[in-house]
């Protein structure tokens, strides 16, 4: 009997705990602020409910907000694409620990270059040569699907830097690039087929007006990130919730569906990183190779430090 008092003391001690703690959830700007909440906030809802701890959606304007949020402990957990992961493991403490599974089974998601269906442009080739005529909408510096796979995949392997190639350029979450293209106010624009899905959904009018110029090879889905230094505690509450969410439960599985046709969360790591390195590192080293102002010592430099890293990758 004193053995079960003392245990169940123990818990109750525990939750008090877990109830003075909060934790703010970064969630990336995909897409407008409130269309973000609603997919989210009912996730974030029985997180609190089952963790006991308080849960609060945070927002920022851009990728860079979640990042530093984390850095200065404003965030703790966060939503985020594969290249801000790389960007929160490397310089704000965070460290990846579940990956997004999608619905219908498949591994990934992809990298699109779209414009609008009444566009002469119908292949990356057509983007690529009119280019110095065109508008462009580039994706935050920091998204995997709107930045660094089509920077890579579409402009770097071509020797192109998009930052000169177009006639004019300007960076926006996916939503708004979407939108930017259907109502004729940029000519080409990155995207992904994950947000495409939703302005299909919501916006149909919208999506009509969208055609596909050019995809990417397939991207690993979405990371979820953590704060590392939190107590361990405490990160294995959080994991063992995501690890478990959506299971068995039919209203868990709507939520995930509403968020990105997701079926749950499976355990990652920091491996899962590895591939968007390789290719944060390929571009730099076209760019350094491509550059005509670099002296050619000073290139050979550069370029065996990138191979050193590239090489550690493997």
């Amino acid at each position: 009997m004193i053995k079960k008092l003392c245990a169940a003391l123990a818990l109750c001690l525990g939750m008090t705990g877990a109830m003075a703690q909060d934790i703010n959830f970064g969630i990336i700007s995909t897409e407008a602020t409130q269309n973000l909440k609603a997919d989210w906030q009912p996730l974030l809802d029985d997180m609190a409910r089952q963790t006991g701890f308080r849960i609060k959606a945070f927002f920022a304007p851009d990728y860079a907000g979640i990042i530093e949020g984390m850095r200065f402990n404003k965030v703790q957990v966060a939503w985020l694409g594969n290249k801000s992961a790389m960007e929160a493991v490397d310089r704000a403490n965070g460290e990846v620990f579940a990956q997004m599974v999608n619905a219908d089974g498949t591994q990934g998601y992809y990298s699109h270059l779209i414009v609008h269906k009444d566009s002469p442009l119908s292949s990356l080739d057509d983007v690529l040569k009119n280019g110095k005529s065109l508008s462009f909408g580039n994706g935050d510096p920091n998204s995997t699907s709107g930045f660094l796979v089509p920077g890579y995949y579409a402009f770097a392997q071509n020797r192109i830097d998009a930052r000169t190639h177009f006639k004019i350029v300007r960076s926006a979450n996916h939503e708004t690039n979407a939108l930017a293209v259907a109502n004729k106010q940029v000519d080409v624009a990155t995207n992904n087929s994950e947000n495409l899905d939703k302005i299909k959904e919501r916006q149909p009018e919208k999506f009509k007006d969208i055609k596909i110029v050019w995809t990417s090879p397939l991207i690993a889905l979405d990371p979820l990130v953590l704060n590392k230094e939190m107590p361990e505690a405490t990160k294995a509450r959080i994991r063992d919730f995501f690890y478990n969410y959506a299971k068995t439960d039919a209203r868990e599985k709507e939520i995930v569906m509403k968020i990105s046709k997701l079926s749950g969360f499976k355990p990652s790591s920091n491996a899962q990183l590895t591939p968007i390195r390789q290719l944060d590192l390929f571009g730099k080293r076209n760019k350094i190779e491509s550059d005509a102002t670099l002296a050619d010592a000073d290139k050979k430099t550069r370029l065996a430090e990138i191979d050193q890293q590239l090489a550690a990758l493997k």
